[in-house]
């Protein structure tokens, strides 16, 4: 450290030029470090504005992922909606179905259904109903055959037979 006071009293040169110099090295330091550190708040400023942009383009990506995820959960939603509606229309299909082949059961015991197949050429003449030209008659000739063939599990060889006699008879119609 420099004495002041003892150089504003020395009346020597030499002490003067050595204070000169030490405090020319002086300012070059504290430019030097003036510097460093402006450099140091312009590093930091900089890494301030891109962890900014990083924090910024994260946001937006969590919002996008967010409103994706909103969206595939509404969309879930309505498919769960969808099946639910569709296993409740399939219960009631079953239901009423139960009641028809109940009905139908009851009706078979109420009739004589014999094999002079009254009541059965009446259900058959129902099942070819609406069939009116050679195209339609031969889909649903082939549509009941799959249906009620005896090597199905709920076929019946009589049905089949008066199925084929009905599509023999309609077919000579045409």
């Amino acid at each position: 450290m420099i004495d002041w006071e003892e150089v504003i009293r020395a009346e020597d040169g030499d002490k003067l030029r050595e204070v000169k110099l030490w405090l020319f090295q002086e300012n070059i330091r504290l430019e030097n470090e003036r510097r460093e550190l402006e450099q140091s708040q312009e590093k930091f400023l900089n890494e301030r504005v891109r962890l900014r942009n990083e924090l910024d383009e994260l946001n937006r990506r969590t919002l996008l992922e967010r409103k994706r995820l909103k969206e595939e959960s509404l969309f879930f939603d309505k498919k769960m909606a969808i099946l639910q509606d569709g296993f409740r229309k399939l219960d009631q299909d079953r239901q009423s179905f139960e009641r028809q082949k109940k009905a139908l059961a009851q009706t078979e015991t109420n009739y004589d259904m014999g094999r002079d197949g009254g009541v059965m050429e009446e259900t058959v003449r129902v099942l070819f109903r609406g069939a009116d030209n050679i195209l339609a008659l031969r889909k649903r000739y082939r549509d009941l055959l799959k249906i009620f063939h005896p090597d199905n599990m709920f076929g019946d060889e009589e049905l089949v037979q008066m199925i084929n006699r009905e599509y023999l008879r309609r077919r000579k119609e045409d």
